[in-house]
């Protein structure tokens, strides 16, 4: 279509890319056939590949070109193609259908690739000696590494039916991860969770079928900023891949899934899906909505900010009547999502890079939260609040990484939680009029409002007498727990430092996305 197969000969970066999902894939295999007698080791096989394929995820930005000009193009017309991978691998797949395997990465999609391979091996590295009761261990740490194979071929995907694919892989494992290992109420939040998410999946593939069907592909690379489709049919696809990634994300008010999907899952199972699954559906909407549908996507503009805005003061205001950790947490996603999709409705660049710095650092935060939130559960026996008292007199270096934790998730200035929620606001003044000086005034007060459930959360769970539950609890960090949590404590001082570390090399995918590739 714009460019020839490649070479059987293929090169280290391409070989990379296959690796990245393969690792996972074989890891998922060998820990799950390995005898239940032997459930620990498996545990600590799984880690090991998950860690291998993090190591892989790190030697992605070795392997780009230092510029594009070997990229051989035959665009659709004079301009330059609007996205650029790194590097891509490019295969026939169903030929009768006309259907590639296309994968490939570039400074959009690399930050949540890195994520979910960190995420990954810190939760199998968790699994070795936390195991929720339901199952094994060793079943437990294979669905991880299949999570990671479904989230890591969503962000590499640059086929439309191939995205659609790896998009689905993550369903079922997820299910089984809630249903097998959650709290009491666990069937039904998995059963809540599978409806919403397979409502969802219907609208994706007619999105999809109506972009094949209208475009003829469904290479990204050949539709991304190109405007081959009508207006009629950007506006239909567009409204369905907007629905669909909104469940998925989730956007206001299709959210209701998520806080009893995050309550009854186990640790690892709420840190995966708030640190990665839930990105899917906002890169989804960029790479996709955004790529495809451009006119629609802009027309859309106001609407989407609008729904942001209003995620973000309602997702705090029901944080501030929460009384169970996990819940509020849960609920505090919505409003930093709602971050994330104020960013992405101004459809600037500045805009962009809030909505793609918002989502590593909401993994990052979000992630350590609820380490720490399911550690206090499991330790306590409770989540409830309010019988949480006095956690830093019996658990000084738990209270204090709760705290680090909750200033972090509330936007404080040199932390990472800060410059998505401080780019969007910038953004939405920045497009000017009443409208969206009004949204960022509004999404302000929303901030303020997330400082001050997070100060409740502080005031009632680390000050004060310690309570029976709290008292009863085991005061000491366990070695895999500080494996677990420390490297997202230093990430979330580094990206806070240091925004560069996420947004070096996205300025140019960005401007070709909203440009269409024009100079």
């Amino acid at each position: 279509m714009y460019r020839d197969y490649l070479d059987p000969d293929w090169s280290a970066a391409q070989v990379l890319l296959v690796a990245l999902l393969v690792v996972p894939a074989l890891g998922a295999i060998v820990t799950a056939v390995l005898p239940s007698a032997r459930d620990r080791q498996a545990r600590v096989v799984a880690t090991v590949f998950a860690g291998l394929t993090f190591l892989l995820t790190l030697v992605v930005p070795v392997m780009r070109p230092t510029d594009f000009g070997w990229f051989a193009y035959t665009p659709l017309d004079d301009r330059p193609p609007a996205l650029i991978p790194w590097t891509d691998v490019h295969v026939p797949w169903v030929p009768a259908l006309g259907l590639d395997f296309h994968l490939g990465v570039d400074g959009v999609s690399y930050p949540l690739v890195a994520l979910t391979g960190l995420l990954t091996v810190l939760c199998c590295a968790y699994t070795v000696k936390n195991v929720p009761e339901g199952g094994s261990g060793r079943a437990l740490a294979a669905l991880l590494l299949v999570l990671e194979v479904g989230v890591l071929g969503t962000f590499l995907a640059l086929d439309l039916l191939l995205f659609f694919v790896f998009f689905e892989v993550v369903l079922l494992p997820m299910y089984a991860v809630i249903a097998g290992w959650g709290g009491p109420e666990r069937r039904r939040a998995a059963r809540k969770f599978v409806l919403y998410t397979l409502a969802g999946s219907v609208l994706l593939l007619l999105g999809v079928v109506t972009v094949l069907a209208a475009a003829g592909t469904g290479d990204l690379v050949a539709l991304t900023g190109q405007n081959t489709l009508g207006r009629g049919t950007q506006a239909l696809a567009f409204t369905l891949l907007l629905i669909a990634f909104a469940v998925k994300a989730p956007l206001w008010p299709l959210h209701t899934w998520l806080p009893d999907a995050h309550t009854e899952a186990p640790t690892v199972g709420s840190v995966i899906l708030a640190g990665v699954l839930l990105k899917m559906g906002t890169y989804g909407l960029i790479r996709v909505g955004l790529g495809v549908a451009p006119d629609a996507a802009h027309a859309a503009g106001p609407v989407l900010g609008l729904l942001a805005v209003i995620a973000i003061v309602a997702g705090a205001l029901i944080c501030l009547r929460q009384h169970e950790l996990k819940r509020l947490i849960a609920y505090s996603s919505v409003g930093h999502m709602g971050f994330v999709l104020l960013g992405i409705a101004t459809f600037t660049t500045i805009g962009l890079e809030a909505a793609l710095i918002g989502n590593v650092a909401h993994g990052l935060i979000t992630g350590l939260l609820f380490f720490l939130v399911g550690t206090i559960k499991e330790r306590s026996g409770t989540g409830s609040i309010n019988q949480l008292g006095g956690l830093r007199e019996s658990s000084p270096r738990l209270a204090g990484l709760l705290g680090f934790a909750a200033i972090a998730s509330l936007g404080l200035p040199g932390l990472a939680g800060f410059w998505g929620e401080a780019f969007a606001v910038v953004a939405a003044v920045r497009v000017g009029g009443v409208f969206w000086t009004s949204l960022a005034v509004v999404a302000a007060i929303g901030g303020a409002l997330t400082a001050a459930y997070f100060l409740r959360l502080l005031r009632q769970v680390t000050h004060g007498p310690a309570t029976p539950e709290v008292r009863a609890m085991r005061p000491t960090i366990a070695g895999l727990e500080w494996f677990a949590w420390a490297p997202l404590v230093l990430l979330t001082l580094a990206v806070g430092l240091l925004p560069a570390l996420v947004l070096s090399d996205v300025s140019l995918p960005l401007e070709g996305l909203l440009t269409g590739g024009r100079p």
